[in-house]
This record gives structure tokens, sequence and C-alpha cells, in this order.
């Protein structure tokens, strides 16, 4: 069990974060791409499965946000990994094939269960799906809890279509009045001022204040993740853990929510 430490008078109780890219538990390194490039995303491990739910469980965290992540199909044995995972923290799981409701790729097999997923204590009043309407990843989860939404995304890998996503994902939050998170794989190759007119529109700021890089896992360069946060929002710690058990880097934030800036908001 992690500790954290009690809030303050003017806090809620505070929340752990961690949002993960796993890429389908199919590992890394040379042997991903043999016998031809990209040929590891047929194959999923069970031990880097259970490596990843173990990494998770010792972080302790309150919600955890997939991407990623399969529901189901035969690379991994008909294993929901979502579920997989969330049944080892003792969590509630929510999730959902990450491409359009009328998308071809609901016709491809495996393809059609590659997910995002919230993994959250039973506290959870509801989740919701919303779809980019452009782009070939199109899914966002939006997930309420009692005193803040959270969203992941999975934006597209074309520059152009990213930019339509933040449009969409900008009307999205600003409905909210609640503190609000947006969090997830941004995918921004080109670098973080990519998102800036974004942030600087919706009210939000990184919790990466360092700009610490997560991708690729193995000699990080790009800061391709995102936690995204109101002001209410405190971040009270914020780190990206060496575990190179993906292509990418998870995050890991704890925050707390002011509660008079709450009130006021």
């Amino acid at each position: 069990m992690v500790m954290r430490e009690a809030p303050a008078a003017d806090t809620m109780a505070p929340v752990r974060l961690l949002i993960y890219n796993i890429r389908y538990a199919t590992g890394v390194g040379p042997a991903f791409h043999l016998p031809v490039p990209g040929a590891g995303y047929l194959r999923s491990s069970r031990l880097v499965l259970s490596r990843i739910t173990e990494f998770i469980k010792h972080q302790d965290p309150d919600v955890v946000g997939l991407i990623e992540v399969d529901i189901g199909s035969i690379r991994t044995g008909m294993v929901n990994q979502a579920d997989f995972i969330a049944r080892s923290l003792g969590h509630y799981s929510t999730f959902e094939c990450k491409y359009g409701v009328s998308s071809v790729n609901h016709l491809v097999p495996i393809v059609r269960k590659q997910a995002n997923a919230f993994l959250a204590a039973p506290r959870v009043r509801g989740e919701r799906f919303h779809y980019f309407d452009t782009g070939i990843k199109r899914l966002i989860i939006e997930l309420e809890l009692d005193d803040v939404a959270i969203f992941l995304v999975h934006l597209s890998l074309k520059f152009r279509h990213r930019q339509y996503q933040l449009r969409y994902l900008y009307d999205l939050v600003k409905k909210i009045t609640k503190p609000v998170i947006v969090a997830g794989d941004f995918n921004t190759y080109w670098g973080d001022h990519e998102i800036y007119l974004f942030t600087q529109a919706a009210g939000l700021t990184n919790a990466n204040a360092g700009g610490l890089p997560s991708y690729p896992s193995h000699s990080p360069r790009k800061e391709l993740d995102f936690i995204l946060h109101s002001a209410q929002i405190q971040v009270d710690r914020f780190e990206i853990p060496d575990v190179r058990l993906s292509d990418h880097l998870p995050l890991v934030c704890d925050f707390t929510i002011n509660a008079h800036a709450q009130q006021a908001a």
C-alpha cells in the first residue's frame, strides 16, 4: 500500500491517477519487429500483462486510464486485459473499442477488440462515451467522479486530425461545471506546442511541469502522454516511472481539489 499525505482542511481527499499506454501487453525489444516490422502487434504476452498488472497494483492508484488495451481477441486468448487488471486491483472497469461506431475496423478480427479503458474504485457515478468526428481513433471516455470529470483520449497520428480533435475536445470540456482532467496519449510528435492553444483556451495546465518525455520507453525523447488539469486541481506529485513494459512510459499523478476554488467555480 502506497501512503499518501492527508489533505489540508480546505482540500478534498487525495487521488492518485495513473495513465499508461500498454500497447496491448505485446512487450518491447527487437523481437517485436520479427519476422517483419510491427509483427509483435499480433502477439500478446501473458507474462507482460502480469508484470504490467503488478506494477499498477504496486502504485495503488485510485483511477487508471489504459490506452491500447485488448478487450478479448484471439491475440490474448480471449482475455479481456482491462478486466484482468481491474480484478487484481479490486476496481470497477469501463472500456470501449477506440474506433468510431460506424468504422470498418469493427469488422476486422483483433482490431475490433482494441480499446481504451478506465479502472476505478466503485465510487464512480457514471461514464460516457464520446466520439471525435475525424480521425481513425475516435473514442473519448468521460469518467465522472464526485469532485472531478476525467477525459481519456488517444489522438490521431495525423497532425491535421489532431487539431480538429482538440477543437472537439475543447467543446466537451467547456460544458463541464466541475474540475476537469484531460489525459491520455496525444501523439504530439511535433512537440507540446501542438496543444498550447487548446490548454490556454480550456484553462488547463500540464501536470508534467518539467516537460519530461514518455516515449519511447527505452530512450525517452518525446512528450506524447499528458495529464492536463483545470485550475481548481492541485498537483501534489507527478512522476514518470522507468517501467519498460510498453513503448510508452506510464504517468503517475497525485492530486487534490481545492474546496474553496471548487465552490467559487
